[in-house]
């Protein structure tokens, strides 16, 4: 969902379908919408969302319900979405991969699967055609599974629910590592296999494994995995806990005969592995409903909806459309007998239980108890930091903090081959100018007088703590390069018996990570020290600002806001200077000098040669200038309160910005806030190119890139200039941000958007950036450099910036908020004594006018063996460079092809691993290191991503926000972003400062008589179940009855009671923590906004077809098992 859409932009999600009454069917659920694209890993019966729809309870086939209402709390009747979850949502997932290809058959509901019953005749699986792929398959499929019983054991009765995986204890932590462990991998419901082997100990089972090659399509397969059992009911009820949301019961689960006419078949084995269309219906049919009926499940099994016409279901678990067996695997696992062919039962199945697998919640937890309490000294070459969601104080030893710079890892390997083979990206992410928390101290300034920094004579890297002192002191060797250079006669010192100088401690470039030398005149443009920078705010003022109440918001809000300009810490007051344009198609500037006693406005027409028709007194010091500016804002509103212009320029705006700095000679911002496509006749000119018909081609990329070459013309000259622009954007349309947004981002400036702007519920957010935005820390004229120690180079970089050459990354303006991200590739052997070094060094203009230079220094250690490298990794910095990397490949390559690509890459890094670290162990087990446990979920939230996997209601506008925010973003935002934190906020304590203990994001986690609060950076929803007390809906509404509660509300009320005072605090906090403030929506269970809140349930199946995390972890092990044989 577009980030900052308003929730009722695209087509809301109540609308029905065609062919679903409401959304009570699932349209977006199992059964693939028209529009939607089928999901990636064939039809994953994955959670889905959780709406099921009602449907006659007959004996009916379950749709998917992922749209449905959402389940009730009864077993049976989890919608299938969740059930799946409960049950299976993961059931697909075979523990294993899926199995093979081979989809396997449902049973049909009506039997409700008892552990151990027999499988049901192929016959009836006709019914679960929805589920189900071609009866024999089906067969097959469980053959499949049990074969792929590790041991193959034959079938055996299955392990009781609790055991196969073994407790999730049982994972040791170490490995991390899945195993299948009893349950072997599906196991096939043996129970023989006995407890998971607990070699793996290090892993939970996860998904059965399924054939290597088999794709399980696993409709649903009954995937209970068999040591999983499903949680108790007791957790909610397995989805949700709460009734469909459609409001209409669940329909009791039936026994009812096969629906006739809808076999199951897969879809043709040709197909690719995701589909991006919707396979044939048939195809799906067996797919995607629901659940697999559970066997062991607590609960009776899921009812069964019928299809709905037309449109397919999804297949069901399967990652990638169910094909028959595959070829490589003949029936099962070899050797496993083929479990009765074609009209065996299917086993029951199993289902592959969530809490068994990693959860992000339990690691973010384990962290903030092992680390959070110590500091983090950076003394130590390599160290891991603590995760981004942990809180904790560093102490600067040396090293940079990992505020600023976090790595992939902090053990990288020795050689170019060794990196190739692991596949693991090196990359930092870095953050030059990042906020400190206050108990931290800022970076120390060096003044060495008009000498400058002292550099190395060859490659220039500036002094810093691991450059070695010798012969007395006279001279030092570089430790990027070797070179020896002289000691300036000023900065000689003599050194200890250690060989360190014996004022180590008295300098910070020789102490600590990070610190700023003062730049002499030579870093200067023009060698001449620079003027303060400038502010320019350009208004639009045609009719849809103006009737919207834009303009005089802006007017208002300048009033109080210009006494905040930054200022340096010592600084009576700001340095900056102001002046202000108004613009509709032609261009107004103003004259607001000190001495005048009304301002004067000076009209541009001729948009084709901008230029700026004043110099003297369009840029001012506020103090001096106060009651001309204030009686200016007074009369913008009123000048244009009856226009009726409703076009628009953009680029002579920037152009005119531009000008009026370099006749000023100083670098700065503009502020530019804009309402529409710029189609009046003037250069930058564009035209409505959107078409939504392009996603899923090989023309989609044309959507994110800009329509005209213009504008990158135009931030060149913005860059060279040190001009930086920030753009507002307050769209009611389309008006082609991947084209506007081109100037701010290689400018390193900012962009905010507000769709359909409505003054009573977006001002508040609105004013709130503009504050953030127009206080915070910028550097201006910046250009930062990466140097790194002999045997690896920066090659690549991600983020807001413009590149003239392969090493200088420049930006018109950095702020505190932006990161860039470097990667580093192997030109030479590196040694594991010396281990290798990085240093950023940032040249920049400070608010006061002042050039220093910012450096940042961090070691990292060196490894021969494969196994320390794993040791040593961040998942949540891989996802970051994972992400950026994707979002760039978008513009050039297919998305599918990106998707795909990704997936390979990840496969590729946890074979390697499995290949060469982890103990021998069944293939049928998935084991995953340590500290990349979270990689599969993490990855699977990126790839289901607006960017790269769209819902019909995002807009080709938010895609290229999207990708344009997450490029520039560090990595505590993209965690929280791609996968958000959800928060129960019934079980707050409201006497205490502490948030309540996150849950995972999942809808069967939630419970109707709860309210939870999800953020993602972005948005802060607020989801009220349906059962919840009168008495807290009194107390932080103020309104008697879940049906009053308003949909409007953009801010709780201010209520006098510990609820209402503990909710609004948290939503404070978590404002507090985030670089822009976060839309507030009230979201009731079975209101339409609900489909956009679970949109953000990222480990259920998503409305635009990704899948669930415990499908994916599946088909994350079907590629490794490829990938290993």
């Amino acid at each position: 969902m577009s980030v900052n859409q308003q929730a009722h932009t695209g087509p809301p999600y109540g609308q029905p379908q065609p062919g679903y009454q409401g959304y009570q069917q699932p349209a977006y659920g199992g059964q693939s919408l028209p529009g939607v694209p089928q999901s990636q890993y064939g039809a994953y019966n994955g959670p889905m969302p959780g709406y099921q729809q009602p449907v006659p309870p007959q004996g009916s086939l379950r749709t998917p319900p992922t749209s449905g209402a959402p389940p009730s709390t009864s077993g049976a009747s989890h919608p299938s979405g969740h059930l799946a979850y409960s049950q299976f949502e993961h059931g697909d997932v075979q523990n294993g991969i899926p199995a093979s290809a081979a989809p396997m058959q449902r049973p049909p509901v009506s039997q409700p699967f008892l552990p151990g019953s027999a499988p049901t005749p192929v016959s009836q699986t006709s019914t679960f055609q929805q589920y189900g792929p071609p009866p024999a398959s089906v067969q097959q499929l469980s053959n499949h599974m049990a074969g792929m019983t590790i041991g193959s054991t034959a079938a055996s009765a299955p392990p009781p629910a609790g055991l196969g995986y073994g407790p999730p204890t049982s994972v040791p932590p170490v490995s991390g590592s899945f195993s299948a462990t009893g349950s072997g991998l599906y196991t096939p419901y043996s129970a023989s296999q006995g407890p998971p082997p607990t070699s793996v100990s290090q892993g939970l089972p996860l998904a059965q494994p399924l054939f290597p090659g088999q794709t399980v399509s696993t409709q649903r397969l009954p995937t209970q995995v068999p040591g999983f059992a499903p949680p108790p009911p007791s957790t909610g009820v397995g989805p949700s806990s709460y009734p469909p949301t459609t409001g209409a019961p669940r329909p009791p689960a039936m026994p009812g005969p096969p629906l006739p006419g809808q076999t199951v078949a897969g879809p043709p084995s040709s197909q690719p592995n995701h589909v991006s269309s919707p396979p044939p219906p048939s195809a799906m049919a067996g797919l995607h409903p629901g659940p697999p009926p559970m066997g062991g499940l607590h609960g009776p099994p899921p009812p069964t909806h019928p299809p709905q016409p037309g449109y397919q279901m999804q297949q069901n678990g399967s990652f990638g459309q169910v094909r028959g067996p595959q070829p490589n695997y003949g029936g099962a696992y070899p050797g496993a007998p083929n479990y009765g062919s074609p009209p065996g039962p299917p086993p029951p199945p199993k289902r592959l239980d969530p809490d068994s697998i990693p959860s992000p919640i339990q690691v973010i937890e384990d962290d903030r108890n092992n680390r959070g309490s110590e500091p983090f000294v950076t003394g130590v070459r390599g160290q891991v930091p603590p995760l981004v969601t942990t809180n904790f104080l560093v102490k600067d030893q040396g090293n940079a903090s990992p505020r600023y710079i976090r790595c992939t890892s902090y053990n990288i390997p020795c050689t170019s081959d060794m990196a190739k083979q692991s596949q693991v990206p090196l990359a930092a992410v870095i953050k030059p100018l990042a906020t400190l928390p206050p108990e931290e101290t800022l970076p120390y300034l060096v003044d060495h007088g008009e000498s400058g920094p002292v550099r190395c004579n060859r490659c220039k890297a500036y002094m810093c703590p691991f450059m070695q002192f010798i012969e007395g002191g006279r001279r030092f060797q570089c430790c990027f390069c070797s070179c020896v250079t002289e000691v300036p006669p000023h900065y000689f010192q003599h050194l200890d018996h250690t060989g360190k100088r014996v004022d180590f401690y008295d300098r910070p470039e020789l102490s600590l990570g990070s610190y700023e030398f003062l730049a002499t005149v030579d870093y200067c443009k023009n060698n001449k020290f620079p003027s303060p920078p400038a502010f320019i705010f350009m208004i639009d003022v045609s009719y849809n600002a103006v009737k919207s109440g834009l303009v005089r918001l802006i007017c208002e809000e300048l009033k109080s806001l210009l006494d905040y300009l930054p200022r340096e810490g010592n600084m009576e007051e700001s340095a900056i200077r102001v002046g202000f344009v108004t613009y509709n198609k032609v261009l107004h500037f103003y004259n607001v000098k000190s001495s005048l006693a009304q301002p004067q406005m000076m009209v541009v027409s001729d948009v084709a040669d901008m230029f700026v028709p004043l110099l003297d007194g369009f840029l001012v010091n506020v103090n001096e200038s106060r009651t001309v500016i204030a009686s200016l804002l007074d009369q913008i509103p009123e000048m244009f309160a009856d226009t009726r212009e409703t076009e628009t320029v953009f680029a002579p705006v920037i152009q005119a910005g531009l000008e009026a700095l370099k006749a000023a000679e100083c670098a700065g911002k503009l502020f530019i806030f804009h309402t529409s496509l710029p189609i009046a006749e003037a250069p930058g000119k564009l035209k409505n190119r959107d078409d939504r018909k392009l996603i899923n081609t090989d023309k989609e990329k044309t959507l994110f890139q800009p329509q005209t070459n213009f504008y990158n013309n135009l931030a060149k000259d913005c860059v060279a200039q040190g001009c930086c622009v920030d753009l507002f954007l307050f769209p009611n349309q389309y008006l082609d941000v991947a084209t506007l947004g081109v100037v701010p981002y290689q400018t390193g400036g900012s962009i905010y958007k507000y769709a359909y702007f409505q003054l009573e519920t977006d001002q508040y957010r609105f004013l709130n950036d503009l504050r953030r935005d127009v206080q915070k820390e910028v550097g201006f004229d910046a250009v930062m450099r990466v140097r790194t120690s002999t045997g690896i180079r920066a090659t690549d970089f991600f983020g807001a910036f413009y590149m003239s050459n392969t090493t200088d990354v420049e930006m018109a303006g950095l702020d505190c908020d932006k990161t860039i991200t470097v990667e580093f590739k192997h030109d030479d052997k590196l040694s594991e004594d010396s281990g290798a070094l990085l240093q950023c060094a940032l040249l920049y203009t400070s608010c006061a006018g002042q050039r220093r230079l910012r450096i940042h220094n961090l070691s990292l250690n060196c490894c021969t063996q494969l196994a320390d490298l794993y040791r040593n990794c961040e998942t949540d910095t891989l996802i970051n460079y994972l992400a950026k990397y994707a979002y760039r490949g978008v513009l050039s390559s297919p998305v599918k092809t990106v998707r795909d690509s990704l997936i390979n890459q990840c496969a590729q890094i946890l074979a390697c691993y499995r290949k060469n670290c982890a103990s021998p162990s069944s293939a049928g087990q998935l084991i995953l290191p340590e500290c990349m446990k979270l990689l599969p979920v993490y990855l699977n939230c990126v790839l289901k991503s607006d960017v790269l996997q769209p819902g019909p209601e995002v807009t080709t506008d938010d895609r290229a926000y999207i990708r344009q925010l997450v490029t520039s973003m560090d990595v505590a935002e993209t965690n929280v972003f791609f996968y958000p934190r959800l928060l129960p906020l019934t079980k707050a304590d409201v006497d205490s400062d502490s948030l309540p203990a996150a849950i995972r994001n999942s809808e069967e986690r939630l419970s109707k008589g709860d309210i939870y609060l999800l953020e993602n950076g972005l948005n802060i929803f607020v989801w009220v179940g349906v059962s919840v007390q009168q008495g807290l809906i009194q107390n932080l509404f103020g309104v008697s009855s879940f049906s009053q509660i308003s949909n409007a509300l953009s801010t709780l009320p201010v209520l006098e009671n510990p609820f209402s005072k503990k909710v609004r605090s948290i939503v404070d906090m978590l404002q507090g923590q985030r670089s822009r403030y976060m839309k507030l929506i009230i979201v009731k269970q079975e209101d339409k906004l609900e489909m956009l809140f679970k949109h953000f349930l990222v480990e259920d199946k998503s409305l635009s077809g990704g899948a669930s995390y415990v499908d994916f972890l599946c088909h994350m092990h079907k590629e490794i098992r490829q990938l290993l044989s």
